[in-house]
């Protein structure tokens, strides 16, 4: 399997240059030359396997430049620091299903792709005797997952960017409280986009990214994305094994629009009809929303929310399905994301029919996700987190008869103890991992939202 750039500057390269890449050096994102189709048979022969032995056998179809029994002990390694023995269980309440993404590490979504991201680096550096300095930007979870998951290993630093005062506090503690000497956070002043946009901006200058050996930890980097297929994968299977429908909806809370990108890419590896339809979930800042239901990608301004890991306008991962979109036109690709940039919106309404046909589209107001919270406890005394209460509210509205709906859960309500106690008038339970958090020693830097102030600090903090 190769990968190529969505822009198609870069082609031919081997899975692991692809991770070690991250962003494509032409400015575009990284794709597999195919995505493997899976027969029935095969398919419904993986039910019985463990969370881990999936994974394996999903990643083993983009991934064939590390043996096996290598990418094995990765998967196995990095499943093994999850607090579910099956990972990510699927519970049942009503008519939905709920996939509890959130028993990782730092108990969110995006502990399932980075243990393995990091036990990947880690594993690639073993092999090279290299060093690394991983950039990354949050809007609130995806920090403190990749900073748990390299924290204190050898040859890596890490430096993530949040927008200062934007994230919930406990989101900020779970990145600010580790205090490993490989850990650098820093606050800018401005929202997430800001922080993005100076991510991309820095690995675009490729004599810096060269000369600090800079690596990508957000969703630009292919591993996260297939790492996230498997969830989806499993998740059918266990429907199945569940109820007898043999078609599923996923509601997908999503603001960076990796989390259904993975699904996009688990539907086409699927036998046709497995996954019908992508609910696409967005709370008031509903670009992508806009954009299934007319065709309009605009930025707008960035509100801050409830569901502060949504807060986003210009959505990282949208290039790689853009490129699908334009039937896999590399330049047509490339103009249009620079047509963004230079005015900020795009009119994608000629393509609504097959927008329509990937995805369907929520978008959940403030009101909504609060009175959700408060009606899901009280029918099924089961706490949402805010995040989360977007995708049930986008379900709820989207659920057809005789479909099972899957919504996904990416946060545990913990994060977030002041919007869920407002709404269902107690707090959630506090996790062990969450004790007395807010009182831990923390380090920050608090910066400008400028490029040169975060490549002078990486300079004077490289290994």
């Amino acid at each position: 399997m190769t990968y190529f750039s969505t822009r198609g500057g870069v082609s031919a390269l081997t899975f692991s240059e692809a991770v070690m890449m991250g962003l494509a050096e032409d400015g575009g994102l990284l794709l597999p030359r195919t995505i493997p189709r899976l027969d029935a048979a095969t398919v419904y022969s993986w039910r019985e396997k463990s969370y881990a032995g999936l994974a394996f056998e999903v990643m083993s179809r983009f991934i064939d430049d590390i043996p096996a029994s290598d990418l094995r002990a990765l998967v196995n390694e990095s499943y093994a620091a999850f607090d579910q023995a099956e990972v990510i269980p699927l519970v049942h309440y009503g008519n939905l299903h709920i996939l509890e993404l959130f028993h990782g590490p730092t108990l969110a979504f995006k502990d399932i792709a980075l243990q393995f991201l990091g036990n990947l680096f880690a594993y690639l550096l073993k092999k090279s005797g290299d060093r690394m300095n991983i950039l990354g930007a949050t809007s609130g979870d995806t920090g403190s997952a990749a900073i748990y998951a390299v924290r204190g290993k050898a040859g890596i630093n890490i430096f993530i960017l949040h927008p200062y005062q934007r994230v919930s506090p406990v989101q900020e503690k779970q990145m600010t409280a580790v205090l490993d000497e490989n850990v650098h956070n820093i606050a800018i002043r401005g929202s997430f986009d800001d922080g993005q946009a100076i991510v991309k901006g820095i690995f675009a200058d490729l004599e810096f990214k060269k000369a600090h050996h800079l690596a990508a930890i957000n969703s630009i980097n292919w591993a996260r994305v297939l790492a996230q297929v498997v969830y989806y994968i499993w998740s059918c299977l266990h429907v199945w094994a569940h109820e007898n429908l043999n078609s599923i909806d996923f509601a997908v809370p999503t603001g960076n629009f990796g989390d259904i990108f993975a699904g996009f890419i688990a539907k086409r590896m699927l036998p046709e009809g497995m996954i019908r339809r992508l609910v696409l979930a967005t709370n008031t800042n509903d670009i992508l929303a806009r954009f299934v239901e007319k065709g309009d990608y605009s930025l707008g301004e960035v509100v801050q929310t409830s569901s502060p890991s949504m807060d986003i306008q210009s959505a990282s991962n949208f290039e790689r399905y853009l490129y699908y979109l334009t039937d896999s036109d590399p330049k047509r690709t490339g103009d249009l994301m620079k047509e963004f940039a230079e005015k900020g919106r795009l009119d994608l309404s000629g393509y609504l029919d097959q927008i329509k046909r990937d995805f369907a589209t929520e978008a959940i107001g403030e009101k909504t996700v609060k009175a959700t919270i408060a009606e899901f406890y009280k029918e099924h005394k089961y706490i949402l987190d805010p995040h989360t209460a977007v995708g049930v509210a986008a379900a709820l509205r989207q659920q057809k008869p005789g479909v099972a709906m899957v919504c996904l859960a990416t946060a545990h309500p913990a994060k977030f103890a002041a919007v869920v106690e407002e709404a269902i008038g107690l707090p959630p339970p506090v996790p062990e991992s969450l004790a007395g958090i807010l009182q831990r020693e923390s380090r920050c830097e608090v910066m400008d939202a400028d490029a040169g102030l975060v490549k002078a600090f990486i300079k004077s903090h490289d290994l």
